[in-house]
């Protein structure tokens, strides 16, 4: 039987950083159930890698923000000293490799934990048990400490498709309830059905029950019943979970509702067909979308322009998400994200009922945690 001073369940963003972090002053492995790791962390930021964002802060993430804020410290973006080579920040504050390739990351973090770790592929975890007796498809090992890095449920192409759970229940810990995040969103707003692949900048504002639940402005690209894009993405955690939800869509956020009338008013004067009232303003798709959604004049129209209502039913689920709302709770850990049943169990990134907007904070959170990790592991074998 093999025996290691720590075993790190999942090779994903942060069982690699974990990895890497703990320098090879413990004998480590890294066991990832797929044939290759890091590779949801390759496909990050649509494949440029957003890593981080230059806003870090409790109050961008959904869960114990006491917790949170401890992990995160005074010096958030320290963590980001793993990564050799230059980042750069966008204007929305997204941290990027200035190479923009997420598989430039990926590749940094591989090499590391590869430096200080044994890395095992297609092995899967089947079952743990306390004394840390680790059950896999290669034959049992034993630990003095074991990380569990394994992700959520969203990512099923990745591996990630929440069956890992069951490790964490089997030794006593619960699991809350589990959602798409930062995923898009459906609809059966019939008037979106001409709208397949158009994309359009707007201010996006979300109600629930009645009550605002969030804003933001940035792209939205219609699909199939769903429409996704950055400001989707961004809206999409504040309604996780939640019923009775609409987003109101405000097209041309640079021009007034008159200013808009006025222009209808003026193509109506010079006999422009009603279908073409928004030509060259929106795009044509859309804007005879909206034409078709009402019957008056140039008032309602512009007044549909800035109030494009979608009742949403639901989302595009775990295949197609990003993140995972809910995991392990917070409560159930301590301070050093170690579990307050198990001695010398540790939890870090997905697993834990811990998400972040949109933005590079998910995989912020996943560096920090893993950075925990590493100093806890690290004070108790000392």
């Amino acid at each position: 039987m093999k025996e290691y001073d720590v075993i790190i369940v999942g090779g994903g963003a942060s069982g690699l950083y974990l990895a890497a972090s703990l320098g090879g002053r413990y004998k480590t492995a890294v066991i990832e159930s797929g044939a290759r790791v890091g590779r949801k962390l390759s496909a990050t930021g649509g494949g440029q890698g957003n890593l981080s964002n230059a806003d870090i802060s409790a109050e961008r993430y959904f869960g114990d923000r006491r917790v949170i804020a401890s992990v995160l410290g005074d010096s958030p973006h320290a963590v980001l000293g793993m990564f050799d080579g230059l980042l750069t920040t966008d204007a929305r504050g997204r941290m990027y490799p200035a190479g923009r390739q997420a598989s430039a990351l990926t590749d940094c973090l591989r090499k590391k934990a590869a430096m200080n770790a044994d890395i095992m592929t297609d092995t899967r975890v089947t079952d743990i048990r306390r004394g840390f007796i680790i059950e896999t498809s290669a034959g049992e090992m034993k630990a003095k400490r074991v990380a569990l890095c394994t992700g959520g449920k969203a990512g099923k192409n990745f591996g990630t498709d929440g069956s890992s759970y069951a490790l964490a229940t089997c030794l006593g810990h619960t699991v809350t309830s589990l959602y798409p995040s930062l995923v898009q969103l459906k609809t059966e707003d019939r008037r979106i059905r001409t709208l397949r692949g158009v994309r359009v900048d707007c201010k996006v504002t979300a109600h629930c029950g009645g009550e605002m639940a969030a804003e933001n402005a940035g792209e939205v690209i219609f699909g199939d019943g769903v429409v996704g894009g950055s400001a989707i993405y961004y809206i999409s955690p504040f309604i996780a979970g939640k019923k009775n939800c609409e987003l109101t869509l405000s097209f041309l956020p640079e021009f007034t509702e008159e200013q808009i009338a006025r222009d209808v008013r003026r193509k109506m004067r010079e006999g422009a067909e009603r279908t073409e009232l928004l030509a060259l303003t929106l795009n044509n798709v859309l804007g005879r979308a909206i034409i078709r959604s009402v019957s008056g004049g140039a008032e309602e129209i512009a007044r549909a322009v800035k109030n494009f209502t979608l009742k949403i039913c639901g989302d595009a689920g775990f295949e197609n998400a990003q993140v995972t709302r809910g995991g392990v709770p917070l409560s159930e850990v301590t301070d050093g994200l170690e579990s307050r049943f198990v001695k010398g169990l540790h939890f870090a990134g997905e697993v834990l009922d811990v998400d972040g907007e949109c933005g590079g904070y998910n995989l912020h959170w996943a560096w920090a945690s893993a950075r925990r990790v590493a100093e806890s592991i690290a004070e108790d074998l000392r």
